[in-house]
């Protein structure tokens, strides 16, 4: 009786083996949903489009960005990928906030990483730190002179709380010994037109957003975020060339599907978007963006993730923020 079950087992375990061999070669066989938690127009949405638009050129299947904004940090569309079917067919394309939200906010419907099946990182980029075109800085040390002899004068924002931008002017703050307000406000649109007016005095945002305002003289570039100058932008320093201390800092944008989905399948998807973030019109269409082209295998995805969800909790923690 004991062998019979045993053997029935191995049946069954074949069989299902096969079932899931089945759906990983048949994927996918409907339209895919990349679901960015965020309105059209930023740069979650823009990375997002070019990798739908190339998987689906790569496999001739289609791949479409669907919004689906709402809650701070992206929680209702990251909420609906959650509770989506482990098939493939609804995936998560959102940005570093993603595993920075449950620092900062007590009521999460879900866990960042048991809940998910990480597939790849998919690009980064660095930040500019800006300024209003009229503050009289040439450089970043210049300016947190300034901001230390009326600091009454100075407040800082971030387009988003929890943001890599916001992660990035606590850090600044911190080492600069600050005390600043931070203000978050909802989109890089308000901010920047914020900033350009002069009613803010610092932020740190993706190129995708800045980089254009800077180029036209309407925002001051003072710095990049990387540990090297970027080429789309080879005329802004970076954080240790304009006189304050130096780190790497990125805004970064990686794809995820609900949790438990077959391995077989994971790797499909994982492989498509290394094969596409590699071909040499994304990487210089996300180059012009601002971004460099990844495209990580899952298990280095979520060694990425562990690592930065602990220097981000260190930053929050110095920071004095706490979960709201």
């Amino acid at each position: 009786m004991k062998s019979v079950r045993i053997a029935l087992a191995l049946v069954l375990a074949i069989a299902g083996f096969s079932a899931v061999q089945a759906r990983a070669d048949d994927f996918p066989s409907r339209t895919v949903s990349l679901i960015v938690p965020y309105p059209p127009g930023g740069s979650v949405d823009g990375v997002a489009r070019i990798l739908a638009q190339k998987m689906s050129e790569a496999i001739g299947k289609t791949f479409i960005v669907e919004n689906r904004a709402g809650g701070a940090g992206g929680i209702v569309g990251a909420n609906y990928v959650a509770k989506a079917a482990p098939d493939g067919y609804t995936l998560l394309l959102t940005a570093s906030i993603h595993v920075v939200t449950p620092f900062l906010h007590k009521a999460i419907p879900y866990n960042v990483v048991s809940d998910f099946t990480p597939i790849s990182l998919v690009a980064s980029g660095p930040l500019i730190v800006s300024v209003p075109p009229k503050v009289e800085a040439k450089n970043l040390k210049e300016f947190f002179d300034l901001v230390r002899k009326n600091p009454e004068k100075y407040t800082f924002a971030t387009s988003s709380f929890g943001s890599a931008g916001h992660m990035a002017v606590e850090l600044l703050k911190r080492d600069a010994g600050l005390k600043t307000l931070v203000i978050a406000y909802k989109g890089a649109g308000p901010m920047l037109n914020d900033l350009m007016g002069g009613q803010i005095q610092m932020v740190a945002d993706p190129m995708l957003s800045s980089l254009p305002l800077a180029k036209a003289g309407k925002i001051k570039a003072l710095a990049v975020t990387s540990s090297k100058r970027v080429a789309i932008a080879p005329e802004i320093p970076t954080l240790a060339e304009s006189g304050v201390k130096g780190f790497d800092f990125a805004s970064w944008y990686g794809l995820w599907g609900p949790k438990d989905m077959p391995p077989e399948l994971t790797k499909k998807l994982q492989d498509i978007v290394v094969k596409v973030v590699q071909e040499p019109d994304v990487k210089d269409r996300l180059a012009k963006l601002g971004f460099e082209s990844i495209g990580s295998t899952s298990a280095n995805f979520a060694a990425y993730i562990k690592s930065e969800m602990a220097k981000y909790e260190d930053i929050i923690k110095s920071a004095g923020i706490t979960p709201q």
